[in-house]
């Protein structure tokens, strides 16, 4: 059993959404992660629903909603054509998009957690010697939460590659633009090319296993459905 083009268009593909999405979800993460694990505010409880939504909602469910707004009649779709940015359904980009949506809670729960965790006191001392707010986030809570950051960034990452519903309803079946692992292994199904699907489903099995095994190997704890 051997990969096609096709099958290899699509792994590289797919690895390049999966380090887009975890990159750009670490950045978003981290604020909104933080924000809930401080705040007194009664809006905590509506936010953090909303950020867990993914995890109980059918993929399919948020990918067409995306698909609406985003879409050439959609408020953000109309706003993205004004700017000259065309419209974000069946590119790249919009896989990104709706990754980053479908991904959030991998993200943002285990940052929480661990930000929740460090409690008051790291931070109260480092106030004492005079560090600021900047600087005691810089070097006191990056350092201790970097357990949770491994578990954000690799759950993050095997959510995105493993991800089917919304991606096919947001990008389509395109090759080389928006056609994914998991969409190509359906091909195959579809096409009754079992053997190829058997060789592409091994391929991103074992990766997914390399994966999980960053996370597991090191005893770090992980949130998941």
């Amino acid at each position: 059993m051997t990969l096609t083009a096709e099958d290899w268009q699509a792994i590289r593909l797919t690895l390049a959404l999966a380090a887009t999405t975890t990159a750009l979800l670490l950045a978003l993460a981290t604020p909104l992660a933080w924000w809930l694990a401080r705040t007194r505010s009664p809006w905590k409880g509506p936010v953090a629903a909303l950020v867990a939504l993914p995890l109980v909602l059918p993929p399919t469910v948020l990918g067409f909603y995306l698909l609406i707004l985003l879409g050439p009649v959609g408020p953000v779709g109309k706003l993205t054509q004004a700017l000259g940015l065309g419209i974000l359904p069946f590119t790249f980009s919009g896989l990104v998009v709706a990754s980053v949506l479908a991904s959030l809670p991998f993200a943002v729960q285990p940052l929480q957690q661990a930000f929740t965790a460090l409690g008051e006191a790291p931070l109260e001392a480092a106030a004492t010697l005079r560090a600021g707010p900047w600087d005691r986030f810089i070097h006191v809570v990056l350092p201790l939460a970097r357990s949770g950051f491994l578990t954000a960034g690799v759950l993050s990452f095997a959510h995105t590659i493993g991800e089917f519903g919304v991606v096919l309803m947001m990008g389509g079946n395109i090759p080389g633009r928006t056609r994914v692992v998991s969409v190509q292994i359906y091909d195959h199904v579809q096409a009754f090319a079992y053997e190829q699907a058997h060789a592409l489903s091994a391929v991103m099995l074992g990766l997914s296993f390399a994966v999980l095994l960053v996370l597991y190997g090191r005893g770090t704890p992980s949130a998941g459905r």
